[in-house]
């Protein structure tokens, strides 16, 4: 309404007791209350009206993106933001603002997320425990989504210590262990998606059982524990298809694809890749990514011509979607196919050091490390070889 604090004071209270009352360092009577509310022209029944219809209305949001359930999500968002007006003066600030914060994350809106994070970091001394444990899981979710996997599992961890995992949700289980997969730790990914996957059971969150499963199937992937990340996968198939959730199924072909590639059975990797190409829409990461993972297998199979075709189309479409990564790698296949000693300088000089600055999976970088260490052995230059092998993860 524009009016200064001295404005809204001036007849009622002083301007460092209305600053206490904002600050909820104190608590103000009734009748203070109603006067600035009548200054504020606020209707007070109105404010008791709306409560429950708050309250039920902020238990939905939550439960809705609890269950991933999305096209509700924005409806009954944008039925809150109706009624902002009213909602700090009902008893469900915190519970609104924390809700605001973990809509953005829901919405990937990183920004809108970061903003509300400062927002509540101001108010959190006033937060009850729940409060405060919400805000902390929902910081941890905002660094998953930064990048910032070791933080986050840092706040995960100190989240689970609190509880005692007595009463820690699927949710924390599950975004533990997708910190665990991103740092690369498959052990601990297993344990914690094992005992998200049971919660999400327990809660018949269909949804949240599917991003689960495929967490797992590639932890166990990656593990070389291939029966049961097969049997993930399967589940996965059947449970995407009956959830009508087939965006999940490029996604799962491309990592029955991986095991099969990990299992060395390049036949059977190359007809997934190739399932899970045809589903895609090109331009996109995913698309490229799976499109160089089959140029790999055509070249694996020694299909020579074929690969060199994938990987030209693999040069072209990473230079349009500007992917320093798969323009490395695509020239580095090209070259082999016409020249080993160039292609063996460029794997060294400039893919190798591209890849271990980005951080690259240590599976990618392994591969190259014992094609570079056999290299330099069959030319009697010992130390080089061995240089590699003790790269090596």
């Amino acid at each position: 309404m524009g009016l200064t604090q001295k404005d809204l004071a001036k007849g009622i209270c002083s301007v460092s007791h209305l600053s206490k009352i904002e600050n909820k360092s104190k608590d103000a009577n009734i009748e203070t209350i109603s006067l600035l509310f009548e200054k504020l022209n606020i209707d007070k029944s109105e404010i008791n009206e709306k409560e429950e219809q708050i309250k039920s209305q902020l238990m939905l949001l939550n439960e809705k993106m609890l269950f991933f359930q999305k096209n509700d999500v924005d409806l009954i968002f944008d039925k809150l933001v109706e009624i902002e007006d009213i909602i700090p003066f009902s008893t469900s600030l915190y519970t609104y603002e924390l809700s605001k914060y973990r809509y953005f994350l829901f919405k990937g809106e990183l920004k809108r997320a970061q903003q509300q994070e400062n927002l509540l970091n101001k108010q959190k001394k006033n937060f009850s425990q729940q409060e405060n444990y919400l805000f902390l899981h929902y910081n941890a979710i905002c660094l998953i989504l930064q990048g910032h996997y070791q933080k986050a599992d840092t706040v995960l961890e100190t989240l689970m210590t609190l509880n005692n995992n007595e009463f820690v949700s699927g949710e924390l289980f599950y975004h533990r262990a997708l910190v665990k997969s991103s740092l690369e730790h498959s052990d601990h990914a297993i344990y914690f998606g094992k005992k998200a996957l049971q919660s999400f059971m327990n809660d018949h969150n269909f949804i949240r059982i599917l991003h689960t499963l495929m967490l797992l199937g590639i932890n166990y992937t990656y593990s070389r524990i291939y029966e049961e990340a097969l049997e993930c996968f399967q589940h996965l198939i059947r449970n995407a298809e009956l959830l009508n959730e087939a965006h999940f199924l490029p996604h799962v072909f491309h990592n029955i694809g991986y095991l099969k590639t990990k299992m060395e059975k390049y036949h059977e990797a190359l007809y997934f890749y190739e399932k899970s190409l045809s589903l895609q829409s090109e331009d996109t990461p995913y698309y490229l990514m799976t499109l160089y993972t089959i140029g790999e297998s055509l070249y694996i199979l020694q299909e020579i011509d074929k690969s060199q075709e994938v990987f030209e189309r693999v040069l072209e479409q990473s230079k349009k979607l500007s992917s320093q990564k798969y323009i490395l790698l695509s020239k580095y296949y090209l070259k082999s196919m016409s020249s080993y000693k160039e292609s063996i300088e460029f794997l060294e000089m400039k893919v190798i050091p591209y890849l271990e600055e980005s951080k690259e999976h240590p599976d990618t970088l392994n591969r190259f490390y014992r094609l570079l260490s056999t290299h330099y052995r069959q030319l009697a230059r010992y130390e080089k070889a061995v240089k590699y092998i003790e790269k090596i993860s």
